[in-house]
């Protein structure tokens, strides 16, 4: 991964101690395109991912999902271990899709879980031996290291949701994946649904009411929250104008885009900003 250190690889594994003076970029907002886990045991300071502003009075994973916006600062003698990885370093032995299966991936999900004690030591021991895979020289070490990865996810899902049934894979929830993928690379060009409808082969009706069913959303409040979301980050974390996001986020005039905001936020852009600031 280009950002730490260089190495380029599509898994990395790190102590956090002394994490932000190993890596002082993270301590300025900004945003990556990989997954990163932090398991954070005996910790001080704070991490700021997009709106959420995270404190360690107890032992913690945090969860950092490709373009939230974040950053990280840490004392100096924190306890703890992060690891990053790419989705195709996880695709290469799972399917395409798997990642989707994790509820603490999803938009909705707070990034950040509060363990237990038993959890603790739990994952202390995991830790343990994933840093001994990761720091040798041994035979089959990425693909062990992907399997210590999925069994990470598995274990972070079951502390997530241990009561929570598998989801069940059928062609509904698979469209609705697909369509989640392509609102996030053309949100800012195309805010119909029937673009996407037609990149997927169904009409924009089926679509919408797979979008209800599986998700309690219309094909429309899922692209208007991803717009939303956006202009968020962008008014909390950058020094733009409102003028410029809006052109940012594919607007014709600010005016539209003001009231656009105003009714998915019940706030102004320039107020949202000034609470978000303060």
């Amino acid at each position: 991964m280009v950002d730490f250190d260089n190495c380029n690889s599509d898994i990395f594994y790190d102590s956090l101690h002394e994490f932000n003076s190993k890596y002082p970029f993270v301590e300025e907002s900004h945003k990556q395109d990989f997954y990163s886990i932090l398991f954070l045991n005996s910790c001080h300071g704070e991490i700021e991912i997009d709106n959420h502003k995270i404190y360690f009075n107890s032992p913690k994973v945090v969860i950092i999902k490709p373009n939230c916006i974040f950053k990280i600062n840490l004392h100096p003698e924190s306890s703890g271990k992060i690891i990053s990885f790419t989705e195709t370093f996880f695709s290469l032995r799972y399917n395409n899709n798997a990642l989707n299966d994790f509820s603490f991936f999803e938009n909705d999900c707070k990034p950040y879980l509060t363990l237990n004690t038993f959890q603790k030591e739990h994952l202390e021991t995991f830790f343990e031996l994933f840093a001994y895979e990761y720091h040798g020289v041994l035979k089959d070490k990425t693909r062990v290291l992907r399997s210590y990865l999925n069994i990470l996810l598995v274990q972070l899902e079951r502390m997530c949701n241990p009561q929570m049934i598998s989801k069940v894979h059928n062609s509904k929830n698979e469209k609705i994946k697909e369509f989640e993928k392509l609102v996030e690379n053309y949100f800012k060009q195309y805010k119909m649904p029937s673009f996407y409808a037609d990149k997927l082969h169904v009409t924009a009706n089926y679509l919408n009411k797979i979008c209800k069913t599986e998700t309690d959303k219309t094909a429309g409040d899922i692209i208007r929250k991803r717009i939303t979301i956006e202009a968020q980050r962008l008014l909390h974390y950058t020094n733009l104008s409102v003028n410029e996001i809006a052109h940012d986020l594919g607007f014709d005039n600010v005016s539209y885009f003001i009231t656009f905001f105003k009714k998915q936020v019940q706030t102004t852009p320039e107020q949202f900003r000034k609470l978000a600031n303060q």
